[in-house]
C-alpha cells in the first residue's frame, strides 16, 4: 500500500507539474504562449507582425491544469511588456468565455518579454512571465 501511494504521488506530481520548456512544446489552442501560474494555465496572445509600435491587442486565455476553460467574469489582469527598449502596461478585462483582452502600444520585437498579473475572483493574484516571440515559443506537437 505504501508503495502504491508513493507511486501515485510521483505520477500526480509529474503529470500536473509543467515547466516552461514543457509548455513551450505544447500546441497552444489560440496560437499564443502557455505558462503556469498558481492554479491556472495562462495563454498570452500578442500581435506577431507589427514591426513599428502601434495600438495592438493583448489577449490572455485562462484554463485550469486540466485545460478546462475558466470564465473570465470576475477576473482582472494586467500585462507589463518590455519590447524594443520600451515598457508598456495594459489592463485586460473579461471578453467572453475564458478570455481577457486589452490594448497597448507595442512592436512585435523578437526579444519581447511580458509579465501577466491575474487577479482571480477569490482575490488571489498570480503572475507568469512570457517570451512570446522567441523561437522557443514556436509550438510543435
Amino acid at each position: 500500500m505504501k508503495r502504491f501511494l508513493t507511486l501515485l504521488m510521483l505520477v500526480s506530481t509529474t503529470t500536473f507539474a509543467h515547466d516552461d520548456a514543457t509548455l513551450d512544446k505544447m500546441k497552444a489552442p489560440n496560437g499564443g504562449q502557455l505558462r503556469m501560474a498558481g492554479a491556472y494555465h495562462i495563454e498570452l496572445v500578442v500581435v506577431k507582425d507589427s514591426p513599428q509600435p502601434k495600438e495592438n491587442p493583448l489577449i490572455i486565455y485562462v484554463t485550469d491544469h486540466a485545460d478546462a476553460k475558466l470564465p473570465g467574469a470576475g477576473m482582472k489582469a494586467s500585462v507589463t511588456m518590455f519590447a524594443g527598449g520600451a515598457k508598456v502596461v495594459a489592463d485586460l478585462k473579461p471578453d467572453g468565455d475564458n478570455r481577457l483582452k486589452g490594448v497597448a502600444r507595442y512592436a512585435s520585437a523578437p526579444n519581447m518579454k511580458a509579465v501577466v498579473s491575474l487577479n482571480a475572483p477569490d482575490g488571489k493574484t498570480v503572475q507568469a512571465r512570457f517570451t512570446p516571440l522567441e523561437k522557443a515559443a514556436v509550438h510543435v506537437h
